[in-house]
């Protein structure tokens, strides 16, 4: 495994997308534990896609506009509730002192769907993996394997680092309504603006 391969990895990972924002806005909204279980389902979330990219599905995506658009507007249709989820009242980054507690399970499935009905994930493994993995060389198929579960690792790693940063500005955020006010806006803004750009996106 090359440090190529490692760095390039952490810088997109870094990147923010969909699973950051939900891990920020559960680290904010429930506290540390709650946005472990937010990276963990993001970072099941790309279990299907490295797979598709293992096993050449990915290229069926590729190929076949009607796939293609199926999974993009399933995708589109899930980050526009995502934003609908975080403005409305009691939603996903709603902060109280004493809020109703929710089930793990719940968080992880969310986190999950946010990936796999992204599209554009699965070709994004298809053309990131293969770059790293030498022409003619023995067991590729294993190496793409451990470049993916690497590549899980480190989404996990770095989202849990997320979730923790999200969480310790919590007590900050439910001392300032206003803030709470502004960054609710702003999340489920960004999440819209994901969705419409998806939407709009070609291939």
């Amino acid at each position: 495994m090359s440090v190529e391969f490692l760095l390039t990895s952490i810088v997109v990972v870094l990147l923010p997308g969909t699973g950051v924002l939900y891990t920020l806005a559960v680290g904010l909204g429930r506290g540390f534990r709650p946005s472990v279980a937010a990276a963990f389902g993001c970072t099941l979330g790309i279990l299907p896609a490295a797979i598709a990219s293992i096993v050449g599905l990915a290229a069926i995506l590729h190929t076949s506009a009607l796939a293609f658009q199926i999974v993009k507007y399933l995708g589109v249709a899930y980050l526009f509730y995502m934003a609908w989820s975080i403005m409305k009242d009691g939603g996903t980054l709603d902060v109280a002192e004493d809020r109703a507690p929710v089930p793990a399970r719940r968080t992880i499935v969310n986190g999950m769907l946010l990936n796999v009905l992204n599209p554009k994930l699965s070709l994004f493994f298809m053309a990131f993996l293969p770059q790293f993995v030498p022409l003619n060389a023995q067991g590729a198929t294993a190496n793409l394997v451990l470049l993916a579960a690497v590549f899980m690792a480190l989404t996990f790693v770095i989202f849990v680092g997320y979730g923790a940063c999200a969480a310790m500005a919590r007590d900050y955020v439910i001392s300032r309504p206003v803030v709470m006010k502004w960054l609710k806006r702003t999340f489920a803004g960004t999440f819209g603006f994901l969705g419409l750009r998806l939407a709009l996106s070609d291939r």
